[in-house]
């Protein structure tokens, strides 16, 4: 079963139950895919709809943090509870020592000497850690793994 017929089916799952929080999340996602797939025409795979989830999530925590700065905690909630449903359909996360591990072996591969390779390594790591990590945390191996 791909991820997007998961997520189809866990949306008919939460209209089955009523669960008006969940559904509305799932909707979302689902918006956004299909807007994603009209926009560029093409059939979403997995590693493109893990994408999606990155990004929606990385939009719900800059809002919970922008909603606890105004005081808002209601709202900062109801982000983190869409947080917490999202996260459902990501891979499992590799820890900060996996990506150091993971960097450096793509360093090596490619025999990049300093931070003027950074572009070339990115764009490899991004290919094999896309969906396995956040890549905020790869880009600070990717910087450390170069500068030492």
């Amino acid at each position: 079963m791909t991820l997007k017929e998961r997520i189809t089916e866990d949306m008919k799952a939460a209209m089955r139950a009523k669960d008006t929080e969940r559904l509305g999340t799932i909707r979302l996602l689902t918006a956004a895919m299909k807007q994603k797939e009209v926009d560029e025409r093409i059939e979403l795979d997995d590693a493109a709809v893990v994408g999606i989830v990155d990004k929606l999530i990385k939009q719900r925590k800059d809002s919970v943090e922008a909603f606890q700065k105004a005081g808002r905690t209601d709202l900062a909630d109801k982000e983190a509870a869409e947080i917490t449903v999202l996260q459902a359909y990501l891979p499992a996360r590799l820890s900060q020592e996996e990506i150091a591990a993971e960097v450096k072996a793509i360093v090596a591969e490619l025999g990049a000497k300093g931070p003027g390779d950074m572009g070339k390594v990115m764009g490899a790591v991004k290919q094999r850690l896309a969906g396995k990590a956040e890549m905020g945390q790869v880009s600070a191996a990717v910087k450390a793994a170069l500068a030492g």
